[in-house]
């Protein structure tokens, strides 16, 4: 799922490449991905797009006359951009699921996914648009004491914690991991049961986390729009996240991790859980007494 840095990409893109373009028309192109119907898509046919911005893990782009389609790109929704003339104008494929075209070209929904997750909102108003805005906190933005206010509204996980939007606008499954791992913290930790400078730890972790991978991604795509497969959760320079059973980058020791559902979560047991192997819920139930205890148990085997 494109979380905070992804999304801010894309927003700069979107800014470089559309903003101040005539949008002609929006074709939807299955009946999946258009959530609202009012008002109708017609109604921004001619306007100009006057705005681009984040609204946690959406993208909004404001047209004339308060106007606003709302893009979630959920787990494998990802935006495309195509010139007239290089060949990639027709919006046709089992992944496209809208295209907007723009004067100067098309900016394709797709969506690399059966479940059909990702959606488009159509909104008329500034007051209707209060309704998508992230309710969690901007973790670039906040002071150390605001994010701890919204770390210890409720007694969750880190893991949970860090990726509930109420409490923190953007985080998702992907850099939580790379949070925590650069926080030494383990992602099961009860959030109420930190210490002072552990907060401030993780607060300093986030913000230095996300504001590595934003540069990093500004400077990959610089002048260029991301395109199919260049914005993903699994990135090789990654310390944690999607690296089970690589050497962690500190201390050399392999990656676990806890799967469930359809996420993971990558962590090292010496750097964020003093040695401890945490339980997989399918291999621990499994094993029984025979899952190690300790990272050094699961080495000698």
């Amino acid at each position: 799922m494109p979380e905070f840095p992804d999304v801010t990409i894309y927003v700069e893109s979107l800014r470089e490449f559309v903003l101040g373009q005539k949008l002609n028309r929006i074709r939807c192109l299955t009946p999946f991905i258009l959530r609202s119907v009012s008002p109708p898509t017609s109604n921004f046919n001619g306007k100009d797009l006057q705005g681009v911005e984040r609204m946690g893990k959406r993208i909004v782009l404001g047209f004339e006359d308060e106007l606003f389609l709302v893009i979630h790109l959920m787990i494998s929704g990802r935006l495309l951009w195509r010139k007239p003339g290089d060949g990639g104008m027709k919006p046709g494929g089992k992944m496209g699921q809208a295209a907007f075209d723009f004067e100067n070209g098309m900016l394709l929904f797709t969506e690399a996914s059966s479940h059909k997750k990702a959606t488009l909102h159509v909104v008329q108003g500034v007051e209707n648009l209060k309704q998508f805005r992230a309710q969690g906190v901007e973790p670039l933005e906040c002071t150390l004491e605001e994010f701890r206010e919204a770390l210890l509204r409720e007694n969750r996980t880190m893991k949970r914690a860090l990726t509930n939007p109420k409490a923190f606008s953007g985080i998702g499954n992907a850099y939580s991991d790379e949070i925590l791992h650069a926080a030494r913290l383990s992602p099961v930790r009860l959030t109420q049961a930190l210490r002072a400078e552990e907060i401030e730890r993780l607060y300093l972790a986030t913000q230095s986390t996300l504001n590595k991978w934003t540069a990093r991604l500004r400077e990959e795509f610089k002048g260029r729009f991301p395109d199919r497969g260049q914005i993903t959760a699994f990135r090789p320079d990654f310390a944690a996240h999607g690296k089970f059973g690589k050497p962690c980058p500190d201390c050399g020791l392999p990656i676990q991790r806890i799967q469930y559902a359809e996420n993971e979560t990558n962590y090292c047991a010496k750097c964020q859980n003093e040695g401890r192997v945490l339980a997989d819920r399918s291999l621990s139930r499994l094993l029984k007494d025979d899952w190690p205890k300790t990272i050094w148990e699961m080495e000698a085997g």
